[in-house]
């Protein structure tokens, strides 16, 4: 009997914390959330090239990279939908062309995604 007096007892303090803290005021107007302004080194059109070897990705070439992105680190990831594989490489400070080799080739399929990005300097 006295377990179940003392049971009783403890879940009865713990409705009553749950209760206080459903009824907390809540004073906030807004998520908190916030945007900010990213600049980019460029907004022109880059080359992409596949570099294939029987029948699936090695690497790939992004080409026409201006001098503005050197210094930065190119991140490249190739996805055949079932496989993907990403890698990255600097940029060199007069730009031009790089070649980021993927950790994993990726077998060419009818439907490829080629996603890049561009951080830093």
């Amino acid at each position: 009997m006295w377990r179940r007096t003392v049971g009783l007892g403890i879940l009865t303090l713990a409705c009553a914390v749950v209760g206080t803290a459903a009824s907390a005021a809540i004073s906030s107007d807004s998520l908190g959330a916030s945007s900010i302004a990213v600049p980019r080194c460029t907004a022109a059109g880059l080359g992409v090239l596949q570099n294939l070897s029987a029948g699936t990705v090695l690497s790939v070439s992004v080409a026409s990279l201006p001098a503005a992105c050197g210094g930065a680190t190119l991140q490249v990831t190739v996805n055949n939908g079932v496989t993907n594989s990403s890698g990255s490489a600097a940029i060199p400070a007069g730009g031009g062309t790089v070649t980021v080799t993927l950790a994993v080739a990726v077998a060419v399929t009818g439907a490829e995604q080629t996603d890049m990005v561009v951080v830093g300097p």
